[in-house]
């Protein structure tokens, strides 16, 4: 009997721990599903404090999807990067939205301009929006699912690089096209355009002919810094969807 015993006790083990896993991991999943027609290589980048998923990046091919389980009161930003040429090593650089000249971001954020996809989920309802504070480089979209509550569409699914302002482009190496379209904020660095110093509030710093060009082109995201908070979705025990060129079918 105390053979037999020994011999199930490490399974006996495995059920117990089994079943005390739920109260440390939440059960929210957040799928990065790629539709656009190129590869896409998310960063993901934690808050403070947060734990790094996935070393913080990864290669998407076209049409494929991968899931992520989020820890309990996760909070961080999701974004796209594009045109990456990495080595063996996972050295190299991307076009857009580059972490370090790494494959694994492992904490680092993406260098602007990049469309960002944030989330922050809390005890009673999380809240995810997309913001274009950091400029655009790819359409991105977020979707909840088996939430409760508003648990409303975000997103940014115009391609903002068609009708991105001369003073806001990034090109291409070869010059030919817009592959990403700079902030106000990050391409003339004025407090006017970046809320800071005497335009640091919601009553200084209002919308401007930049800002209003990517509100108009995506309703739905972040605009500039001290946007409409309707910007902000919330939802209740969901799991979420972050498509990459959600416009593509």
């Amino acid at each position: 009997m105390a053979a037999l015993f020994r011999s199930l006790l490490p399974l006996l083990l495995s059920i117990l721990f089994l079943h005390h896993i739920p109260a440390e991991i939440s059960a929210t999943t957040i799928t990065l599903f790629n539709k656009c027609t190129h590869p896409v290589w998310p960063g993901i980048q934690p808050s403070a404090g947060k734990p790094i998923l996935a070393r913080g990046g990864f290669k998407l091919p076209p049409k494929k999807a991968s899931t992520l389980h989020l820890p309990a009161l996760w909070s961080g930003r999701i974004w796209g990067r594009h045109a990456c040429i990495f080595d063996a090593s996972g050295r190299g650089r991307c076009s857009t939205g580059d972490c370090g000249g790494s494959l694994f971001c492992n904490g680092i954020g993406g260098t602007p301009p990049a469309t960002l996809a944030e989330i922050t989920l809390g005890k009673d309802q999380d809240f995810y929006d997309v913001s274009l504070v950091d400029g655009y480089n790819l359409a991105i979209s977020i979707t909840p699912f088996k939430g409760s509550g508003k648990c409303s569409y975000a997103g940014c699914v115009s391609d903002l690089n068609t009708m991105c302002p001369v003073g806001l482009q990034v090109r291409s190496h070869d010059k030919r096209s817009v592959v990403a379209c700079k902030s106000a904020c990050f391409a003339f660095n004025s407090p006017r355009y970046c809320c800071t110093g005497s335009f640091g509030s919601p009553q200084a710093c209002k919308p401007t002919a930049y800002s209003k060009i990517f509100k108009t082109a995506c309703p739905k995201a972040y605009s500039y810094a001290y946007d409409d908070p309707t910007s902000i979705a919330t939802c209740t025990g969901g799991n979420y969807l972050v498509t990459f060129c959600p416009h593509h079918h």
